[in-house]
């Protein structure tokens, strides 16, 4: 006996797309939010602890020009293994199923980088957990985006990172307190990695009932799987609002194409790889470069280890209060222009930072940094998931996203050697300088995505042929995939 045909009507990639987007914001879409962006929170944790264990070990594990900056981008090597080859993994394998391993082997990583006995073991486990926690970013990204509606993805994205930037004022304000001293037996800074290791199983407990992303299941060719899911986050909404759902309507029927990672480096996509690449090669200066070093640059400006930290927790008050200014922008202003705009204040409030020896002054310039770094990182996080077709997203993602952590890890190195031999003025002078190459990359080819499915910006949905732009019949067959132009 043969099993019947599945009724693909309503199952398709398109309708499973066109489904998820007319759905209302319920409290369905705001628990999600809070168990993904508490990935962010982890990531954001690791990055300000870099930093702060670079100057807090400096004496103690005699550290060198070689260990301290090795020390600090440890985590960031890693990284480019975990966003590379996890997310690949994700394309392949499934979101869900790389969240529950990621946050699982960080956490564990976490707890035994605590117990680490010199400086050659410590860079080891950081590097190690680092593989994993890079890939918790990309499939945030990923994972949000292709379950949220469209007209709310930005907006609801920035408030996962929000609780992301959560974690600068933790760091810095736990790390004033405890880090220095001995607690129970265990220096302070041995907690804040059990801290973190502790949260991040707490959270994996948390989220090991998460389903699968309709969207990705709808692109495997697994339209039963994909329709049980939406079916019930259908139902589940539907009971939340209290009110019936619009009808999905003008969405037809579209088989699964296969598209190659290759394609990523053909047109219509070639552009936008070429533009995420340089952008995550050169942002990273002035993202990363502040959260990492601040404590290190501000000790070099001759305040001790407490006053650092003390300076270096009011400046990251700015990261949360940013992340949640970017909840209303990132739907209201074109995000790449948002993303611009946020840079370049955060090349003149560095300048400003390193040359100042006014206290206030300096902490004015550290929390415009750090608002400034929350919204573009909030932004960007949104505009980056939605450039790039579902069956390569988080590929597409991870590979572009290497390239910023192999700058965040080599970054330590210039900077220290600069502010050792010139000072922190010319450590942001060149920062600045970067920033605005990283600017001009995102204006002259970066796409607009505010408002649009990501059907529609990919160029696979139905609502793309008013902005089409004619290419040839043989072009399209060599490229494999549905055109949509760059709306620059």
């Amino acid at each position: 006996m043969t099993n019947p045909t599945p009724d693909l009507s309503r199952s398709g990639p398109l309708q499973i797309a066109a489904r998820l987007d007319r759905l209302p914001v319920s409290r369905w879409h705001w628990k999600l939010v809070l168990l993904v962006g508490l990935a962010a929170f982890f990531d954001s944790y690791e990055i300000y602890m870099s930093g702060v264990l670079g100057s807090v070990l400096e004496e103690p594990w005699h550290l060198t020009s070689y260990t301290k900056p090795l020390l600090v981008g440890a985590p960031f090597f890693g990284m480019v293994f975990g966003a590379i080859f996890l997310g690949m993994a994700s394309d392949r394998f499934g979101r869900r199923q790389m969240f529950t391993y990621n946050l699982a082997a960080y956490s564990l990583l976490a707890l035994a980088s605590a117990f680490a006995v010199n400086i050659e073991v410590l860079v080891a486990l950081r590097v190690v957990s680092g593989v994993f926690l890079a890939a918790e970013l990309i499939l945030l990204d990923t994972y949000l985006s292709e379950f949220l509606p469209g007209k709310a993805r930005g907006r609801l994205i920035a408030v996962a990172y929000a609780i992301g930037f959560l974690a600068a004022p933790v760091v810095a304000g736990f790390g004033g307190m405890l880090i220095v001293k001995v607690h129970f037996l265990m220096d302070g800074w041995r907690w804040m990695l059990v801290g973190g290791g502790m949260g991040g199983l707490l959270v994996f407990w948390l989220r090991r009932n998460l389903p699968e992303s309709p969207r990705w299941l709808a692109e495997r060719n697994r339209p039963q799987e994909a329709e049980a899911i939406i079916a019930e986050v259908e139902r589940t909404v539907e009971s939340q609002t209290g009110r019936k759902l619009p009808e999905v309507q003008g969405v037809v029927y579209r088989p699964v194409k296969k598209i190659p990672f290759s394609a990523m480096f053909r047109p219509p996509y070639v552009r936008r790889t070429v533009m995420m690449w340089i952008f995550q090669i050169t942002q990273t200066v002035g993202q990363y470069g502040f959260a990492s070093l601040a404590t290190l640059i501000l000790v070099s400006k001759g305040y001790d280890i407490p006053d650092s930290l003390l300076f270096t927790a009011l400046s990251f008050i700015g990261a949360p209060v940013g992340a949640l200014l970017a909840v209303p922008l990132v739907e209201r202003v074109e995000r790449k222009f948002l993303v611009i705009g946020g840079l370049s204040l955060i090349g003149v409030a560095g300048i400003v930072f390193g040359s100042s020896t006014n206290s206030a002054v300096i902490v004015i310039a550290g929390v415009t940094i750090t608002i400034c770094n929350s919204v573009v990182s909030s932004a960007w996080h949104v505009y980056q998931a939605e450039l790039f077709p579902t069956q390569v997203r988080s590929t597409a993602g991870g590979v572009a996203y290497s390239f910023s952590r192999l700058t965040a890890g080599l970054l330590p190195f210039g900077a220290l050697a600069i502010l050792d031999r010139f000072g922190p003025v010319e450590v942001f002078a060149a920062a600045a300088a970067i920033i605005t190459i990283t600017c001009l990359d995102l204006a002259i080819l970066g796409p607009r995505t505010n408002g649009l499915s990501l059907e529609d910006v990919t160029g696979s949905g139905e609502g793309t042929s008013a902005d089409s732009v004619p290419r040839p019949a043989a072009e399209v067959a060599r490229a494999g995939i549905d055109v949509a132009p760059d709306r620059s």
